[in-house]
């Protein structure tokens, strides 16, 4: 059978987050009691208005197809978005919605790398970047940070990783898995240096815009650096901010000829987004954003109790991040020991399942983002499960010998 597959799978790997996620599932149907820490995801409920806007288009019969990148009326809602949040002027044309944000990077991967191409991608990474840019054909060039600059990519680390064939740089703020935001003044010392070179272009993952704490203020490359416009694709969606993973919107702007570029790639492949989802994510940007603050409030708690609790556990150090809803903490400290069945802790992927195995806690291994030893930890969960699911690390941690 594997004569028969395509060789390109060979250069891809399944989602580890994904994979944490069923295996969580799969030992909760078989009687465990694990708390899964592993997805990507907001625990509140999407709000009442977007809910009601799908029902709301479904009865007036918008089951249609559409426009390949969508409606007229989300395209401007996204223009609208993009002046009011970050002072970027789009016309609808230049919008491109997609069914995810992950059919955004595909869609533009795919529409221009040729093999030699390179992408330079900062780590820990989001785990479907450097696949999708195997998947296109492309190479990528991942840049490890440190930790000690809270996982953000330095100017000079930048500068080192661009070689003439380098054709796109994968920019994600605030990030997963890290949240580590970068400020205007940081990202103005990495356009600074894009700006030298004009052969690379800009993928900005700004997903996590809204989930930001302790009065950071979000800034976008083409925002910062204005002559960066032409060779920027800002990527956006509602699944974060608007509590819509399973609704499957994301949207991007960019130059013209770009985006004609994806529409042919996705009029061959998805086709358009679900209509009945865009009139829904057309309430998320129009209606009222209150509650994105409200959320927020829980998040920071959140953060700040995992962060506290689990730099309290033997041999784990974490940072505070700025935004999303992850923490990256090391767990250099245990790497080494031995867990009481006698596994031995010789890495973050050993440390990860030696965890979920002694104490049914699922957490996705550094290895995965491109950066060890650490682990990835999402606490868009509710402060009883946080709370206890740190509590069986910290307990982890001490039985390590």
């Amino acid at each position: 059978m594997s004569s028969f597959l395509a060789e390109s799978l060979a250069r891809v790997k399944p989602s580890a987050t994904m994979a944490v996620t069923d295996m969580a599932r799969q030992l909760r149907a078989a009687g465990r009691d694990v708390i899964g820490l592993g997805a990507g995801e907001p625990d509140f409920d999407t709000p009442e208005n977007i809910k009601q806007a799908a029902i709301d288009a479904i009865a007036r019969g918008e089951t249609k197809y559409t426009a390949v990148t969508g409606i007229d009326e989300l395209k401007q809602a996204i223009c609208d978005k993009f002046k009011r949040d970050n002072q970027l002027d789009y016309e609808p044309a230049q919008v491109f919605v997609a069914p995810g944000g992950k059919p955004v990077i595909y869609d533009a991967m795919m529409a221009t790398l040729n093999p030699g191409d390179e992408v330079v991608i900062p780590a820990p990474y989001w785990v479907s970047y450097p696949d999708i840019v195997n998947l296109a054909g492309g190479t990528p060039v991942a840049v490890e940070t440190r930790a000690e600059n809270g996982f953000k990519l330095q100017p000079e680390e930048l500068e080192a990783a661009i070689t003439p064939k380098t054709k796109w740089f994968i920019f994600n703020s605030p990030s997963n898995p890290s949240g580590a935001a970068y400020s205007a003044e940081e990202l103005k010392k990495l356009t600074d240096v894009l700006l030298k070179h004009p052969h690379v272009w800009i993928l900005t993952d700004d997903m996590y815009e809204h989930l930001v704490y302790d009065n950071f203020v979000f800034a976008t490359p083409a925002q910062v650096e204005p002559q960066l416009y032409e060779r920027t694709l800002t990527m956006n969606g509602v699944s974060k901010a608007y509590c819509m993973t399973g609704w499957r919107i994301g949207y991007c702007a960019g130059p013209l000829e770009l985006i004609k570029a994806m529409t042919k790639i996705q009029s061959q492949s998805t086709s358009n987004p679900t209509s009945i989802s865009q009139w829904a994510a057309l309430e998320a940007l129009n209606g009222p954003q209150n509650f994105i603050a409200e959320h927020n409030t829980h998040f920071k708690r959140r953060r700040d109790l995992v962060v506290k609790m689990l730099n309290e556990a033997d041999g784990i150090d974490c940072i505070t991040p700025e935004g999303a809803f992850y923490v990256y903490p090391s767990c250099a400290g245990c790497i080494g020991k031995t867990a009481p069945d006698g596994t031995a802790i010789d890495g973050d992927e050993a440390f990860a399942k030696a965890l979920l195995e002694a104490e049914g806690v699922a957490v996705v291994h550094g290895e995965a983002f491109g950066l060890s030893p650490f682990f990835r930890i999402s606490y868009a969960t509710s402060d009883e499960n946080l709370k206890e699911a740190c509590t069986r690390i910290q307990r982890f941690c001490a039985s390590l010998k």
